[in-house]
């Protein structure tokens, strides 16, 4: 088994757990997830695998049936093409090989049966921040599979997304939009996603937020955090926070990206030009 750059076990996250400073994880494309799911059978909360950017393969030990979604890529099984968005059959002893995508992030496999690993807090997704979950999958590691509950489907046309350098990202201001100068404007302006983003948060680049005169030097108490809430450090850089945020954070949060606008943060590759809309 290759892993490419970082391959991790995720289902549909933890969610209920932020009293106890644990983060909801999960798949951070969770729509190509249960999209694999659906194709090989599988509830569509059951685990798969996410890939960075790819470049992983795995071989069967059992007769199975796989999906790979996401982003546009090429699959192979045993060097023929066997392509990505629809269900492939694997015999045993054959190898899966997905390659990396030319745009987006994040590739997902499902597998017939759910990625029977051992569940923590009720899930079994990798959570990077709190080392939660099985670990980050490595070359030789071995995964168990549930009992398959249901046949593949596939559809009529499904094509692969393809994910653009540029995205217009809706958010709701607030609760701290006071503490900054004109915050709707300034946060319509140009935004870059850095190489230092990952599972934890989205870091952009950008003009720097000014806080109002008033809130210069001013500190705040730690609140709680969402997923995709947009928090402000004294850089005036912004970081969106994905699904491994930690629960709380000391930093005015001057808007939060809409739920169904995630997804497309999560294939945002460094170098991602994004600004947001505030709605009214």
């Amino acid at each position: 088994m290759a892993t490419g750059p970082l391959t991790l076990v995720q289902d549909l996250g933890r969610p209920g757990h932020a009293h106890l400073g644990v983060p909801p994880s999960g798949a951070l494309d969770a729509p190509a997830l249960r999209l694999a799911n659906r194709l090989v059978g599988n509830a569509e909360t059951a685990a798969g695998i996410e890939s960075l950017l790819g470049g992983f393969a795995i071989m069967a030990r059992c007769s199975c049936t796989v999906a790979v979604t996401g982003p546009s890529v090429a699959v192979t099984v045993d060097g023929r093409a066997a392509g990505s968005q629809v269900p492939i059959h694997l015999a045993p002893g054959r190898t899966l090989t997905v390659g990396t995508p030319a745009t987006g992030l994040r590739c997902y496999l499902a597998v017939s049966g759910g990625i029977d690993a051992e569940a923590q807090l009720g899930s079994r997704s990798r959570d990077t921040l709190s080392e939660i979950g099985p670990a980050p999958l490595a070359p030789g590691d071995v995964l168990p599979l549930g009992a398959p509950l249901g046949l593949p489907t596939g559809e009529d046309v499904l094509v692969p997304p393809r994910f653009s350098g540029e995205l217009v990202v809706p958010v709701v201001l607030g609760p701290r939009d006071d503490w900054f100068d004109e915050p709707s404007e300034r946060l319509a302006r140009t935004w870059t996603v850095t190489p230092e983003s990952n599972r934890v948060g989205l870091r952009l680049d950008g003009e720097r937020l000014a806080r109002t005169t008033e809130r210069e030097g001013t500190e705040l108490a730690s609140e709680g955090l969402l997923t995709g809430a947009i928090q402000v450090p004294p850089s005036g850089l912004p970081v969106v926070f994905l699904a491994d945020h930690p629960t709380t954070g000391g930093y005015p949060v001057v808007a939060v990206v809409t739920a169904s606008a995630l997804p497309a943060l999560a294939q945002a590759r460094p170098g991602t030009r994004v600004r947001f809309r505030a709605q009214r």
